[in-house]
């Protein structure tokens, strides 16, 4: 069978962006300023100056958005951050909502 002479469709597919995911982190009285700074460096990947930065935000604007990330990343690094909270027994909270 020859396909000379018709034509065919072509469908594009696009394939769907992930949705994004802010991490927000909520200030409380409790958890030091140093803690919520290495938790910045070390876990989102913020510089000296940037981690600083958010912490402050956070601590004058009660939270702040620490980073946007697909679902399962922006998960697994609140509850990374959680359980470090946990073990240095700060009641540190992060949320995730959509971007």
């Amino acid at each position: 069978m020859s396909l000379q002479g018709q034509t065919r469709e072509k469908t594009k597919i696009k394939p769907k962006e992930p949705k994004h995911y802010q991490v927000i982190m909520h200030n409380d009285d409790f958890t030091t300023m140093e803690f919520v700074v290495d938790i910045l460096i070390h876990i989102f990947r913020k510089d000296q100056i940037e981690a600083e930065r958010l912490m402050l935000l956070v601590h004058k604007s009660g939270r702040a958005a620490v980073g946007v990330y697909p679902y399962d990343i922006a998960v697994t690094k609140v509850q990374t951050a959680a359980a470090r909270a946990s073990e240095e027994g700060f009641p540190f909270r992060m949320t995730v909502e959509e971007a």
